[in-house]
């Protein structure tokens, strides 16, 4: 079974990871996500689930700064990878046990150590104090810091390695 928000909530706190969780109604875009932030400072995101177009090697998982504008081919090639397409959402729901408008990077809690190769925007872990993701579910948002964010990916089994894409949009 995958892990539950609140399982994952009580991993972070087990860790002594501090958070702030705020209840929502479901988003499933950036605008809004916007639209509901309200008292959110930080780093938001959008994260994008991708697979290998031929099937061998991990799927890739990038975390992008909300604005970050980049083509997937050109997201691919800085990271290092080949071609790639986005993941079906069975693949959501059997790799990282989350729901299309819900990919975060949490999601890795429920992942097999070596199954997605993760990169993070280099601005979204330098720029900010508190970053923002779904705990696993699109109708809440749980902000952490970078630091504690890259140390629980590494206690679950995986590691995230910085994107830099240049200065950050906006």
């Amino acid at each position: 079974m995958p892990e539950t928000p609140d399982g994952l909530l009580a991993r972070l706190g087990a860790l002594g990871i501090e958070t702030r969780t705020v209840r929502h109604p479901p988003v499933f875009t950036v605008a809004e996500s916007r639209a509901l932030r309200g008292g959110l400072p930080g780093g938001h995101s959008k994260n994008l689930f991708l697979r290998p177009v031929k099937g061998d090697g991990p799927f890739l998982l990038a975390v992008l700064e909300e604005d970050r504008a980049i083509s997937v081919n050109a997201l691919a090639r800085a990271a290092g990878a080949g071609r790639v397409e986005m993941a079906p959402a069975e693949a959501l729901r059997a790799v990282l046990g989350v729901e299309p408008g819900s990919v975060t990077p949490f999601g890795l809690v429920n992942a097999e150590p070596g199954a997605v190769r993760t990169v993070i925007d280099a601005a979204l872990l330098r720029d900010h104090e508190w970053v923002h993701f779904h705990p696993l579910v699109n109708s809440m948002t749980t902000a952490i810091r970078p630091a504690d964010l890259l140390r629980f990916l590494e206690v679950s089994g995986h590691r995230a390695a910085p994107l830099d894409l240049g200065a950050g949009p906006g």
